[in-house]
């Protein structure tokens, strides 16, 4: 199936996180694809989309739109309809919100690589307890949740073919929407880190400063263990856990950084710090690309990317004393850095855009599947 055949779309280019990092593995997959997003930060596009061909909905228009899209979330359905009904022969549907809101032909088989089902359709109240601060938002999010939540579920049921990117939002696809799927994981860009057995003896985190992260617990072990804990990274909980921290010495703030200051963090660590719980977490997986074990919290997508005793440590008790004995079970076992590479080597790029091909293109040698 020729490449001018495919539509590639998403929710927006604007943060530029794991699902952009994702899709712009399509991107190389399809990369003659036309683009279909509802709006572009084009002064922080990853450079992978440069030569992309981007349609931005009117959003793309509106005052402050790369600074507040998370709090418009009403608006985008109808961003998404305004492109009329797109034409294809597939189209693979990048989302954790609202890019299923496109039209289609009746042609068009529609592939949904799902992220997640939308957190503030489904999971209300953790949505808006760690992403809106005010209270007559929430109470508006409310309101709008009422009418989006059957709209969802009635956009989920134009997909034909549902791909999760871990069992664990798979279950979530069953659970919300009824509808069965295939895992594919997502990429990792393995080639860019080295293994490196040497280490400066801390213990890092890397992620988005929010509360439901539970970066409060790591900071609170190991307050009390006395380990050197590097957080790299900016976002709204980060005045709360240095308040926390209270200034010890051995918890080391590093705010926002540089990709490149983020591969030399992850290379000279001791160990990878994956305190909460993730949909499915690529970072924990670009540690063990360099050979680094990880220390996680035993759930979600940790379940899937961390070997307990061979590429890490897992721990079901969140407390400081799990935490701190997890962290020393850790420090008495032997890791093999090239046998922690090897296994993330099963989720390097080239893995999931072959896999995404082949499910495209044997599907679409298929009879298309019933819509429920």
């Amino acid at each position: 199936m020729s490449a001018d055949k495919i539509i590639l779309a998403h929710d927006y280019l604007i943060q530029m996180g794991g699902a952009e990092r994702l899709f712009a593995s399509m991107h190389r997959a399809w990369p003659d694809a036309p683009v279909y997003v509802s709006a572009t930060d084009h002064a922080h596009l990853l450079p992978d989309f440069n030569d992309a061909v981007i349609h931005n909905s009117w959003v793309q228009r509106l005052p402050g739109i790369n600074k507040h899209h998370k709090k418009l979330f009403p608006i985008y359905p109808f961003a998404f309809k305004s492109f009329g009904h797109l034409d294809a022969d597939a189209a693979v549907v990048s989302s954790s919100g609202f890019s299923k809101w496109l039209r289609f032909t009746p042609r068009t088989r529609v592939f949904g690589y799902c992220h997640t089902p939308p957190r503030f359709f489904w999971q209300t109240d953790h949505y808006l307890k760690n992403e809106v601060k005010s209270g007559l938002l929430k109470a508006i999010a409310r309101l709008f949740v009422l009418w989006l939540r059957p709209s969802d579920l009635a956009c989920s049921k134009k997909t034909h073919h549902f791909i999760a990117n871990s069992k664990n939002v798979q279950n979530r696809i069953r659970e919300f929407y009824g509808r069965d799927s295939v895992v594919i994981y997502p990429p990792v860009e393995v080639h860019k880190f080295r293994v490196t057995p040497q280490h400066d003896g801390s213990y890092l985190i890397l992620s988005r400063l929010v509360s439901y992260k539970g970066i409060d617990r790591a900071v609170a072990a190991f307050l009390k263990n006395g380990r050197r804990l590097v957080i790299a990274g900016g976002g709204p909980d980060r005045g709360r856990l240095e308040e926390l921290a209270g200034g010890a010495p051995n918890i080391v703030f590093k705010g926002r950084v540089s990709d490149a200051d983020a591969i030399s963090l992850i290379e000279t660590c001791r160990a990878f710090v994956l305190p909460g719980s993730e949909d499915f977490g690529i970072t924990p997986l670009e540690a063990q690309a360099a050979g680094k074990p990880v220390l996680a919290f035993g759930d979600g997508g940790a379940l899937e990317t961390v070997i307990d005793g061979q590429t890490g440590t897992l721990f079901t008790d969140p407390s400081p004393e799990g935490i701190t004995a997890c962290v020393e079970r850790l420090e008495s076992t032997i890791w093999d850095p090239n046998l922690i590479r090897q296994h993330a080597e099963r989720f390097a790029e080239p893995v999931f855009i072959a896999a995404m091909q082949n499910y495209v293109c044997e599907k679409m040698a298929e009879p298309a599947p019933k819509l429920p």
